[in-house]
């Protein structure tokens, strides 16, 4: 009788520190509603940064070079299954010594078998003023040859955390020889 009253004491001293550890631990759950304001965000700003990004392909030290194909790609007239890296400067006018601003670093393949048609992934690192050190990452479809381009802006980093937006391109100079390209870019981005 007496061990069983003591069994009974152990059992229940273990049932109730299993239930106080079960209301106690914290719920380590894989999501949580946060405020905005609790990382700092206060309000939410529409920004447009005008540039140029100079894709130079030929040369000495091209910003932009090929770094895989498909065995058909210069049998291609759009040069489909080319894939391009670059590291091509972002600057304030469109000429080669203009005031550099950063940089595009990223991927661009050609994605289309009938026309030109880009597919560019790139991170549109800024190396000037309030933007310095900050990126905006922009992925979408480039119809080379339309006079004006679309592509969405998918986020950022530093000031452009949770950015969104879109960036309007528009060829300043195409060399058709060499596959030098000016763009000029107009981006109009969200962000806090």
């Amino acid at each position: 009788m007496a061990k069983s009253k003591s069994l009974t004491s152990i059992f229940i001293v273990i049932i109730l520190t299993l239930l106080f550890s079960f209301v106690t631990a914290k719920s380590h759950t894989f999501h949580r509603t946060i405020s905005p304001l609790s990382l700092g965000l206060k309000k939410e700003k529409l920004s447009h940064l005008h540039f140029f990004f100079h894709d130079i392909v030929s040369g000495p030290e091209p910003t932009a070079v090929r770094v895989a194909q498909a065995r058909m790609t210069n049998t291609s007239s759009s040069l489909f299954g080319l894939l391009v890296m670059t590291d091509d400067p972002l600057t304030m006018g469109p000429e080669p010594g203009s005031k550099l601003v950063g940089k595009a670093q990223g991927i661009y393949g050609s994605a289309a078998q009938k026309e030109t048609g880009l597919l560019m992934i790139m991170n549109l690192a800024f190396t000037e003023g309030k933007y310095n050190g900050s990126t905006l990452s922009l992925l979408g479809r480039n119809a080379v040859l339309s006079k004006v381009r679309e592509m969405p802006i998918v986020g950022g980093s530093g000031a452009f955390r949770f950015a969104r937006g879109y960036a309007l391109a528009n060829t300043h100079m195409l060399d058709f020889k060499t596959g030098d390209a000016v763009v000029e870019y107009n981006v109009y981005v969200f962000h806090y």
